[in-house]
C-alpha cells in the first residue's frame, strides 16, 4: 500500500490534482487492492474498480507515475479494467486534464459525466441560515443515528451514481477517519423524524468543505437545503477554515445556482468517461 501511495502523492504533485477520489483511498487502507503496473524499481501504475450492482455499471479510476508515462502503462490499466467490469465501464478523470481525455478517447470511451469542484473564501459575507418553521437542528450522534441518516441519504441521492447507494461500512469508515467530527455534521429533524443533513469536512491542509447535503423528497420546496448549507459554511468559517470547497453535477441546475448565489465559483473540474 506505501508504494501506491507514493505513487498517488507523485501523481497529485506533477498534475496539481488528485488522481484517486476519497472513495478509493479508503478501498486501499481497507486492503482492498486494484489492479497494479511495476517496473524495476517498483509500482508505476495502480487502478481502482468498483464492480457493477444491479442500478450501476462497474466504475473505475487510475494513475500511472510521472516518470512511468509515455510507456503504454495508461493502456494496460483502462484495458485490464474493461476486461474486469466484464460489461459497460466508467472511468473518473480527476482535473479534467488533456492526457487523460486522450487516453479514454483512444480506448473508445465518451464524455458522459461533468463533476464541478467549486470554492469560496470563508471571509466573504454570508447570510445567516433561517431555519423553516417546525424543523430543529442538531450534530450526528455517533451510534445512534446511522441507519436513520443512511435512510434519507438513500432517498435524497435516489438517482445520485454513488451517493444514495452508501452502506453502513462506507458510512463507518468515514468515521473512523481522522477529519471526521460530529460536531460538523449537522441534521434537521421534523416531528422527531430526520429530513435533512449537511455533513461538512476540514481537510488536513485547512480547506473547508460541503462533504454532502441532502434533502429528504418529503421536506423539500420549504427552503431546507439552503438553511443546512448557511449552517454549516457558519460551522466552518467558525473553525478559522481559509476557503470552502464543494463538489456539484454540471447536469444539477438547481444546486448549481444555490452554489452561485452563496458566493461560490467553479475552482476545477472532474470527467467521467464511459464505454458507449
Amino acid at each position: 500500500m506505501d508504494e501506491i501511495v507514493a505513487l498517488v502523492e507523485a501523481a497529485t504533485e506533477a498534475d496539481g490534482v488528485a488522481p484517486l477520489s476519497e472513495h478509493a483511498m479508503l478501498a486501499l487502507k481497507a486492503g482492498r487492492l486494484g489492479l497494479t503496473v511495476r517496473e524495476a524499481g517498483g509500482v508505476v501504475g495502480y487502478a481502482h474498480l468498483d464492480p457493477a450492482t444491479d442500478e450501476e455499471p462497474a466504475s473505475g479510476e487510475l494513475v500511472v507515475h510521472p516518470e512511468a508515462r509515455r510507456r503504454g502503462h495508461g493502456h494496460e490499466l483502462l484495458r485490464g479494467l474493461r476486461e474486469k467490469a466484464d460489461g459497460p465501464l466508467r472511468v473518473w478523470a480527476h482535473g479534467d486534464l488533456r492526457t487523460a481525455a486522450l487516453l479514454a478517447e483512444s480506448e473508445g470511451m465518451v464524455r458522459s459525466r461533468v463533476l464541478f469542484q467549486m470554492r469560496r473564501s470563508a471571509d466573504d459575507p454570508m447570510t445567516e441560515p433561517t431555519v423553516p418553521d417546525g424543523v430543529t437542528l442538531r450534530p450526528f450522534e455517533v451510534g445512534r443515528d446511522e441507519q436513520a441518516w443512511l435512510d434519507v441519504n438513500a432517498r435524497a441521492f435516489a438517482h445520485h451514481p454513488e451517493q444514495g447507494q452508501w452502506t453502513m461500512d462506507d458510512l463507518r469508515a468515514r468515521e473512523d477517519e481522522p477529519w471526521f467530527d460530529p460536531e460538523g455534521f449537522f441534521l434537521a429533524e421534523r416531528d422527531g423524524r430526520l429530513i435533512g443533513f449537511h455533513w461538512t469536512k476540514i481537510h488536513p491542509d485547512g480547506l473547508g468543505e460541503v462533504y454532502v447535503v441532502g434533502v429528504d423528497p418529503s421536506a423539500q420546496g420549504i427552503g431546507l437545503g439552503r438553511t443546512l448549507t448557511l449552517t454549516g459554511l457558519h460551522h466552518l468559517r467558525d473553525r478559522g477554515v481559509p476557503a470552502i470547497l464543494l463538489y456539484v453535477d454540471e447536469d444539477n441546475p438547481g444546486a448549481v445556482h444555490l452554489y452561485d448565489s452563496l458566493g461560490f465559483a467553479r475552482y476545477s473540474v472532474d470527467v467521467m468517461y464511459s464505454t458507449p
